[in-house]
């Protein structure tokens, strides 16, 4: 029985050694060039910032959604006092 080509991809692409990166570098370096790649490196910088934020502000949003319902949820399950009677 032989094995699926997609099950063997993901293991060959985490599986690069220090030849097959620097090959990778030196063909980003011949397409973009010296001079481009700071700039596409803040571009890509600016990016990840601006993506980690908005990830932060979802987070955010959620943990502050699940802490009104926590105590949404807490407050419905509490006791109420009971009204006490003139005969009490």
């Amino acid at each position: 029985m032989t094995t699926p080509l997609f099950h063997t991809l993901p293991l060959a692409f985490l599986n690069m050694g220090p030849w097959e990166i620097a090959l990778i570098v030196i063909v980003i370096l011949l397409m973009f060039g010296g001079k481009k790649i700071p700039e596409l490196a803040k571009g890509v910088a600016k990016g990840l910032k601006g993506f980690r934020r908005e990830m932060d502000d979802v987070k955010g949003q959620i943990k502050d959604s699940l802490d009104a319902d926590e105590k949404n949820q807490s407050e419905s399950s509490e006791p109420k006092p009971r009204k006490r009677n003139e005969d009490d």
